[in-house]
């Protein structure tokens, strides 16, 4: 082990030893930005390359949240956005990433895995992929990992609305008693992420300091961290130090 490795493991332990377990964040939502620079800084020719990378740092990723007892984590792995704006050869890669990703974290045996995005929208095969990831571990109790791929805040909110007119509909609720039944805990009721808590802490790397849509209405209460470094380069330290932050802050809930 090198001298700056020994100090940052130094380091490490000292922010470690610094939490406190009970103001820990309940639910992190991570926007996981960088790969493609990261790759092109890397002299590599191909974004898939950064993305293979990215993918393997989110399973070492989950096992930091793990070890500190997090208790759910959102990825944000591929936008609505991203389905109509990447290049169809880049899409097709990143495509097959986000699959074996989620292959690969069921094979652990140790996360419960969950589709939060539009899965009418992801083509056959990425689908298929998650639904078996989602199927071989709806049963383990612990770490909740949600996979947001073909994800947009804004149309979870409209499939949330979607939602609840269809249901009363079927009830046969009248327009004039919905509009007195409409209220934010309905409408959280059918987002997503129904029935998990909000996102506490939001990171995101790369050094944007921007949401992209991600948990839009979950994140009204969240605080928020923008590190820069790109997410294959993102260390555990400087997951540590988003937690220190975090712990650190005083949350005044809207005030």
């Amino acid at each position: 082990m090198t001298v700056r490795n020994l100090i940052y493991k130094l380091y490490e332990r000292s922010l470690e030893r610094g939490l406190r377990p009970e103001d820990l964040p309940r639910h992190i939502g991570v926007i996981l930005d960088g790969n493609r620079r990261w790759a092109e800084r890397q002299g590599s020719a191909s974004a898939s390359h950064g993305h293979e990378v990215g993918a393997k740092k989110t399973i070492e990723f989950l096992g930091w949240c793990d070890d500190l007892g997090i208790k759910v984590v959102t990825l944000y792995l591929l936008s609505t956005d991203n389905l109509k704006g990447r290049a169809e050869a880049e899409l097709q890669e990143l495509q097959d990433i986000i699959g074996q990703l989620a292959t690969d974290l069921a094979a652990t045996k140790r996360w419960r895995l969950q589709l939060v995005g539009d899965r009418a929208s992801l083509p056959a095969g990425l689908e298929s992929s998650i639904a078996k990831a989602e199927k071989s571990t709806g049963k383990i109790d612990g770490l909740h990992v949600n996979l947001a791929v073909g994800y947009g805040g804004r149309k979870e909110i409209a499939d949330a609305m979607r939602s609840i007119l269809r249901q009363h509909a079927q009830e046969g609720t009248t327009i004039d008693e919905l509009a007195e039944l409409l209220d934010p805990d309905l409408i959280t009721q059918h987002l997503y992420t129904s029935g998990q808590p909000d996102p506490d802490l939001v990171i995101r790397t790369s050094g944007e300091q921007r949401l992209s849509g991600f948990l839009l209405w979950q994140s009204a209460q969240s605080e928020f961290y923008f590190e820069e470094a790109l997410w294959p380069d993102f260390r555990r330290v400087d997951f540590l130090r988003a937690i220190r932050a975090f712990e650190s802050r005083h949350r005044r809930f809207g005030a």
